[in-house]
């Protein structure tokens, strides 16, 4: 096997595929990995493997912030024939890794700025360091799929992922999670339209609210191109805006959604004296999902329902 730079954004090269059985991908930080055939034990972050099982990929091997089987993104699914080798970020257990066997393991990469740069010196989404992630490419070749920009965007380039590594795109239950896609996006739409705005964040009890920008998140903006009228922080961070317990009622909204990855539920952040200031907002869980069709439009139909159903208060 051989992993090189190049240039981002050519994927696989099918018809050299099919003449010489050898297997290739340029993720996005331009890292092309070449293999003598087709990856067939899958492993990696659960926000991507979550994403290439809806497209039939089944993974060998999960790591992430949470155990897979306290992930909302893998719900239903049959567990027993996947390794568990990290349950919090950065903690991976690289001989239960090894031990899965896996060709492949996959990733995200975000940028380190609301521009989209992507800095290669830093580790890729779920390492602790750059020693561990060199060590996690000891064991199979590692690639990235960068969360940037729209969900919409990156739910094609993992779909072209996991088409490179066999999923058939043209399934009947890819086609029909495309269908139901498209259905909650026109559902969102239309739920977003009563004017209710909407506050993402993710609460602590010694710095106070983590406000998400949506323009930084991909799912977040995806919502907010088909209309969810988020509410602005502020700031020049990128990504998140700090505010503490003291500042928190100046971020008036009628809807909030609440980080699952973590942070203090609704009944702690009630706990908190200034938190009670807030109007009475609707309170919601804030699902981080995968970037595939499937996932986002479960999503999109819970908050299109919610946001339906919200009262306007602030």
């Amino acid at each position: 096997m051989l992993a090189t730079g190049a240039c981002a954004g050519s994927g696989t090269d099918d018809r050299a595929e099919a003449a010489t059985g050898s297997w290739s991908f340029t993720d996005d930080l331009g890292t092309t990995v070449e293999l003598d055939s087709r990856p067939d034990r899958v492993a990696g972050l659960n926000d991507v493997a979550s994403s290439l099982w809806n497209h039939g990929i089944e993974p060998v091997a999960t790591f992430g912030q949470t155990s897979a089987a306290d992930d909302v993104q893998f719900e239903g699914r049959d567990l027993s024939g996947v390794e568990i080798v990290g349950e919090s970020y950065g903690q991976i257990d690289l001989e239960a890794l090894a031990a899965a066997d896996p060709d492949l393991i996959v990733t995200t990469v975000y940028p380190v700025d609301s521009g989209g740069t992507l800095d290669d010196t830093q580790p890729l989404y779920g390492f602790e360091s750059l020693e561990q992630q060199e060590q996690v490419a000891q064991i199979a070749p590692v690639v990235a799929i960068a969360w940037r920009g729209s969900a919409a965007d990156v739910i094609e380039r993992t779909a072209e992922l996991a088409g490179s590594l066999g999923a058939d795109l043209e399934s009947a239950e890819v086609t029909a999670a495309r269908r139901d896609y498209e259905e909650a996006s026109a559902a969102l739409t239309e739920a977003a339209s009563s004017g209710v705005t909407v506050l993402p964040v993710a609460a602590y009890p010694d710095e106070g609210f983590y406000v998400a920008k949506a323009p930084d998140d991909p799912s977040l903006r995806l919502y907010a191109d088909l209309g969810v009228q988020f509410v602005d922080p502020g700031g020049e961070d990128y990504f998140w805006q700090t505010a503490s317990w003291e500042q928190v009622p100046q971020y008036t909204s009628d809807v909030i959604l609440y980080s699952l990855r973590g942070a203090m539920t609704p009944e702690e952040m009630s706990s908190q004296p200034t938190y009670r200031l807030l109007p009475a907002a609707q309170v919601y869980p804030w699902e981080y999902v995968g970037m595939d069709h499937a996932a986002q439009a479960r999503y999109m139909e819970r908050l299109a329902g919610r946001l339906a159903d919200a009262q306007q208060v602030s």
